[in-house]
C-alpha cells in the first residue's frame, strides 16, 4: 500500500510532512504546503526534502512554478528543489540572499507583493525581529494563514534531558502552538511588529498552518490574536 505524502487541507492546498531538521542538536519536524495557482502551476511553500514519491505526487497535480522561502532560516532544501525544477521562480524573504549566495533568487519579497504575484495569495513581512524577517502568507481560497517559525508546538516527550527543559522554557511545548520566547525577545521593534500583526489580523482567516506544529483548523483569526496577545498587551 502506497501512503500519500500530500494531504488536502482545503481548496487547492495540500500539506506534506518531511524529515527532521537538526538545529543546534534540537530535532525539528518539517512541513511544507503546496498551492494550486489560479493561473496554473503549483506554488511550494517552505519545501521539505524531495524524494521520488513526492515528486510523482506533485507531477500528478501540475507543474511546480513557484518556490517560496518564507524566512532566512528555511533554506535547507532549496538547492535540491531549484535543481529539480529549474524553471520554477524562487521567491525569498529578506536576508536569505546574503546567507545563500549559491542560490538563484528571482525575487526578494518586499512590503508590496510583486506585480506577478498570484491573486490566490497575500503576505505580510513580520517586521521588527532581530532573528529573521518572516513572510506570513494567507491563502485566500482556503482562508489559511501560513507561519514558518513564529509559531511552534512540539508534542510531549519530543525532547529529552536538558533539551526538554530548554524547550519548555522557550515555550515550544505549550498545549497550543505559541511564539517561542527567543522570537518574542527578538522583537526589538514592537511598534513595527504590531503594525504587521494588525495586517495579518485583517485577513478573514479560518485555519493556521506552521512548519513546526499542529495545524489549527478553526477560528484562525482568534487563535492568532491570542497567540500574539503578549505583543499587543
Amino acid at each position: 500500500m502506497i501512503t500519500s505524502r500530500l494531504h488536502p487541507f482545503g481548496p487547492e492546498i495540500w500539506l506534506a510532512d518531511g524529515g527532521q531538521a537538526q538545529v543546534a542538536g534540537f530535532r525539528y519536524p518539517t512541513r511544507m504546503a503546496v498551492i494550486g495557482l489560479t493561473g496554473g502551476g503549483l506554488l511550494v511553500w517552505s519545501p521539505v526534502g524531495l524524494d521520488d514519491d513526492l515528486a510523482a505526487e506533485l507531477a500528478a497535480l501540475g507543474e511546480v512554478a513557484v518556490l517560496v522561502a518564507p524566512n532566512s532560516l528555511h533554506d535547507l532544501h532549496l538547492a535540491q528543489w531549484s535543481s529539480a525544477f529549474p524553471t520554477a521562480r524562487l521567491y525569498a524573504a529578506p536576508g536569505l540572499a546574503a546567507k545563500r549566495a549559491d542560490l538563484r533568487i528571482d525575487v526578494e519579497l518586499g512590503e508590496t507583493p510583486p506585480g506577478d504575484w498570484p491573486a490566490d495569495l497575500d503576505y505580510v513581512l513580520m517586521a521588527g525581529n532581530a532573528i529573521t524577517t518572516e513572510a506570513v502568507f494567507f491563502h485566500r481560497p482556503s482562508r489559511t494563514v501560513l507561519f514558518t517559525d513564529l509559531l511552534q508546538q512540539f508534542p510531549p516527550g519530543w525532547f529529552t534531558g536538558w533539551r526538554a527543559l530548554v524547550a519548555r522554557l522557550d515555550l515550544m511545548t505549550q498545549p497550543q502552538p505559541a511564539v517561542p520566547r527567543k522570537f518574542r525577545v527578538a522583537f526589538t521593534d514592537r511598534r513595527a511588529a504590531r503594525a504587521s500583526l494588525a495586517r495579518i489580523l485583517d485577513w478573514p482567516s479560518d485555519k493556521v498552518v506552521m512548519a513546526h506544529g499542529t495545524p489549527v483548523e478553526r477560528d484562525g483569526r482568534a487563535f492568532i490574536a491570542g497567540a500574539f496577545g503578549w505583543l499587543t498587551a
